[in-house]
């Protein structure tokens, strides 16, 4: 059975390491610490193991922004992404929510698509060749 929850320090290193099995390497280490005290780390559990977390802030104009959403890999395509958002939309303390994704990232673009984010602009030259898509939902 899934639970949703505020990640606690205690977290910590079960979340790097799916952050590190997803991007290779324990570059996020401090900005995931500090995602925690600051209680803008959200994580999945099933059978009392973390499967993803979810990151976020309100410094985009105010209005709470998806920073980063990590499932890890095993458990893709079981609706902790969903899970994730939806507990973030019911928690928000902004009737605006977004979140970006590089073009490439169809998989992303696909959750999106799916809990209902559109398309709200592009802002190039974050990663070359690969402009960032930013979405958007209300509450």
């Amino acid at each position: 059975m899934e639970s949703l929850k505020m990640a606690q320090l205690i977290d910590l290193d079960d979340i790097v390491k799916i952050d590190e099995e997803v991007i290779g390497n324990i570059s996020r280490c401090e900005f995931i610490k500090k995602s925690i005290e600051e209680e803008r780390c959200i994580i999945a559990n099933d059978k009392d193991l973390i499967v993803g977390f979810l990151i976020f802030d309100t410094h985009f104009f105010d209005c709470n922004f998806i920073s980063l959403i990590i499932t890890k890999p095993t458990e893709r395509r079981k609706g902790y992404a969903t899970s994730l958002i939806e507990y973030l939309i019911n928690i928000s303390p902004t009737k605006k929510i977004f979140s970006s994704t590089n073009t490439s990232n169809i998989r992303m673009q696909e959750v999106f698509k799916a809990n209902g984010f559109i398309k709200s602009g592009y802002v190039e030259n974050l990663d070359e060749g690969d402009p960032e898509i930013i979405y958007f939902k209300s509450k």
